[in-house]
């Protein structure tokens, strides 16, 4: 077996200079991590580590005001090894075809991990979506899904919400497609509304299927949650149902935060006056009593701390100051390669992305089969099914890390990537 690529291969110059984006770099530098381990060959792990496929277009959009604009486009699929593609479409000014890249090959892992038959996929727009209007945002909506017309398909790649996008998003880019092809085709996207072939639970399914998997380990590690406290940074579509999947369980949420900042109390926060605070507002600013920053907010003393915002917050230069016992990656990517290698020399356990927040994309293939077979279920049912494959991915990661003493992080990441690479080695490459 020859040697596997080392990490520092992340960071070389010789880099695909369209890729080159700090995330990317991150993303490839835990596969190269991994496959140390993996015991995957060399040609098939070469080719893991590239994108299949990458779309770049230009949007055309007239505004309101009756000028035209242009927008940068991306979607990027890494792997459809095991099936068709999947994955969201972001609106948001930092996009970049990098960080498409990323999130696509952090797909392929989390599909991989939970035994969905799907590779990973990516898009997004290159956009400030606050300011755009609700007709802007529709013409900019259609306008990007049929650029995507040659690429996606709901047996090619089918896309989903993320930051900025929702179901009303989904929508959109569902009745464009069927415009386009005569007829409804609601498994083209998931997310949608349930009028339109939605599936219940899949607006809360990724801070659910955060809260089982947080709820899992601490069992196995010999505590349990109630009157745990526990952080969550971001209080959004992921952290604000991860927050009151906590409470169910008995945890005290004692401090959560938006973009604007936190709110912090030790005897538990009241999530209903929260929730209405903001409803009215739209931020968490000016709720009332303590309002810690985000920096601060993530060094509060805490049993559980959930990162539901954005990638890259826990870094080298704040991990030292992490004062949890458990660490759950409700976002993409909010953990440096230099926060992790802190966390682990600390003994603080991570649950990383690819497993905590896959239960957005296991209730997304729930929502496409039901679409294709028209037969839909119900929430029990859902969230039943959800429990399953979380709690055994959960079990196939804990068992690996045992078995060979690896970080939770590695253990996911070599299981997936196993997966991918078995059925890469049996397919061969063509022609």
């Amino acid at each position: 077996m020859a040697t596997a690529p080392s990490a520092d291969r992340a960071r070389r110059e010789d880099l695909p200079p369209e890729l080159d984006d700090p995330l990317y770099r991150t993303a490839v530098g835990q596969f190269d991590q991994a496959l140390e381990r993996a015991e995957v060959q060399p040609g098939v792990a070469e080719v893991l580590r590239f994108p299949e496929r990458a779309l770049a277009v230009g949007i055309p959009v007239r505004m309101d005001d009756g000028l035209l604009s242009v927008f940068p486009g991306y979607r990027v699929q890494h792997s459809s090894v095991l099936g068709p593609t999947k994955g969201g479409i972001r609106y948001d000014k930092g996009v970049t075809l990098g960080e498409c890249a990323a999130l696509a090959m952090w797909m392929t892992w989390k599909c991989a991990l939970l035994g969905l038959p799907y590779g990973g996929a990516k898009g997004g727009v290159r956009c400030d979506p606050r300011s755009l209007s609700m007709d802007e945002r529709e013409r900019l909506t259609r306008r990007f899904t049929s650029e995507l017309l040659p690429i996606i398909g709901p047996q090619r790649d089918i896309p989903a919400p993320d930051m900025a996008t929702d179901e009303q998003t989904m929508a959109w880019m569902m009745d464009t497609y069927s415009m386009q092809v005569g007829h409804a085709v609601p498994e083209i996207v998931t997310g949608k509304p349930l009028s339109v072939g939605g599936s219940v639970l899949r607006p809360e399914a990724t801070g659910i299927g955060v809260v089982m998997v947080v709820d899992e380990t601490v069992h196995r590690l010999g505590w349990s949650l109630e009157g745990a406290a526990c952080v969550v940074q971001g209080y959004g579509k992921v952290g604000a149902v991860a927050a009151h999947e906590l409470a169910r369980k008995g945890a005290r949420v004692v401090a959560v935060s938006d973009i604007g900042g936190g709110i912090f109390d030790p005897q538990g926060l009241n999530l209903a006056a929260i929730d209405a605070w903001r409803n009215e507002h739209g931020e968490l600013t000016g709720f009332g009593g303590h309002e810690p920053s985000n920096s601060e907010l993530l060094e509060l003393e805490c049993d559980v701390l959930v990162l539901a915002a954005t990638e890259d917050v826990l870094t080298g230069e704040n991990a030292p100051r992490v004062a949890a016992r458990l660490v759950a990656e409700g976002a993409n990517g909010p953990t440096s390669l230099e926060a992790d290698a802190v966390l682990a020399e600390r003994g603080i356990p991570v649950l990383p992305d690819i497993l905590t927040n896959a239960g957005g994309v296991a209730v997304s293939y729930f929502e496409w089969v039901q679409d294709i077979q028209r037969l839909f279920w119900g929430p029990d049912e859902i969230r039943g099914r959800l429990g399953d494959l979380m709690r055994t991915a959960l079990a196939r990661v804990w068992t690996l890390a045992e078995e060979e003493r690896l970080s939770l992080r590695r253990a996911a990441l070599v299981t997936s990537i196993r997966e991918v690479a078995a059925a890469l080695d049996a397919r061969g490459i063509y022609p």
